[in-house]
């Protein structure tokens, strides 16, 4: 167990490097929600109440970038170009080379929602959370909710050139239906009830518990259940659909 960690601590370190390594890489992970935050925040900066609802709302849409995006793409440019293949080839345990890829994934989620909550708190005259455990929470939460479903995802992509395609026809209107740029309580009834339906929804929701409106745990339980039922079911397909090995051509 101790050594299976090491070699996942090894991975991670590795996977850092490369990550930094692909300016576009990091373009998209922290640079493009911070752009969306900068525009967003300019369009509503005579209003404090939109920029409640901005901040968290960007903050959710940087997990998911981070977490759902990243991984469905990653995990398919690895599979269809024979790394995942060649790494299950290696001493690497399995699990040591997916929980690197998984820390990588976190370490990225983190640093972006650190960035956010700073940006807030300095351009945005946001206070600092109120309620860090609940940030936490959520955070960790979000982070394995859209990461299996980010795995899962990479199942579908039957290969690179149309991972983007595929990430993005997900990703697009989940961000503009769980309410990232704008109050989802104000959106018209069909609209409402889909994004009470969608993860991403409940964990911008409890991000703005922590963050603005200071309602605690004991208020948004309900929808960390449906966080929990959604990660639970990207964990089940995750696992039973992953393959090393790129699809076939024939």
């Amino acid at each position: 167990m101790h050594d299976a960690l090491t070699l996942a601590w090894h991975q991670y370190r590795l996977e850092r490097r490369m990550f930094w390594r692909n300016p576009s890489a990091a373009f998209f992970n922290f640079l493009l929600p911070l752009l969306f935050l900068a525009l967003f925040g300019a369009i509503f900066s005579g209003s404090q109440k939109d920029l409640n609802v901005i901040v968290p709302g960007i903050a959710g849409m940087s997990i998911m970038s981070t977490t759902f995006s990243a991984l469905a793409m990653n995990l398919t440019f690895l599979r269809e170009q024979g790394v995942l293949k060649r790494m299950r080839g290696t001493p690497l345990p399995e699990g040591s080379y997916l929980l690197g890829v998984f820390g990588n994934a976190v370490t990225n989620a983190c640093i972006q929602l650190t960035i956010v909550v700073v940006a807030g708190k300095v351009f945005f005259s946001i206070d600092w959370p109120k309620d860090w455990i609940e940030l936490v929470v959520y955070l960790f939460g979000g982070v394995v909710c859209l990461a299996s479903l980010g795995v899962a995802w990479s199942h579908v992509i039957p290969n690179f050139d149309a991972a983007p395609a595929y990430t993005n026809i997900v990703f697009l209107p989940v961000i503009f239906i769980s309410g990232v740029f704008y109050d989802v309580g104000n959106a018209p009834r069909f609209l409402r009830d889909i994004a009470q339906v969608l993860p991403l929804t409940h964990i911008i929701d409890g991000l703005s518990g922590a963050m603005v409106t200071g309602r605690s745990l004991a208020d948004t339980w309900s929808g960390l259940i449906i966080v929990a039922v959604w990660a639970a079911l990207g964990i089940v397909f995750a696992v039973r659909g992953f393959r090393w090995d790129a699809r076939r051509s024939d």
